[in-house]
């Protein structure tokens, strides 16, 4: 383990402080280049898995979850399930 638990604390606390400085637009935009969200959805009667931003834009509907992904981490990024 890197650094005591002291600095650990102190880090921690550190990040803690700096996410509630966040503005209202940019704790939105947080990780909007980094997560990407898969939740199922229902097209024209089929099950689908839709892909959504971060901030909730919807990018893509795909016909199944590996499909989507693996097209997130495609685009360099981390899917995260919604249920």
């Amino acid at each position: 383990m890197t650094g005591s638990r002291r600095e650990i604390t102190i880090m921690m606390n550190d990040t803690h402080t700096q996410l509630r400085q966040l503005s209202p637009q940019d704790f939105a935009s947080f990780g909007l280049g980094d997560v990407a969200y898969v939740r199922p959805v229902e097209m024209d009667g089929t099950a689908a898995f839709a892909i959504h931003a971060a901030d909730g834009t919807p990018l893509s509907v795909v016909a199944d979850r590996e499909l989507a992904f693996a097209a997130i981490i495609q685009n360099d990024m981390e899917p995260v399930s919604v249920h």
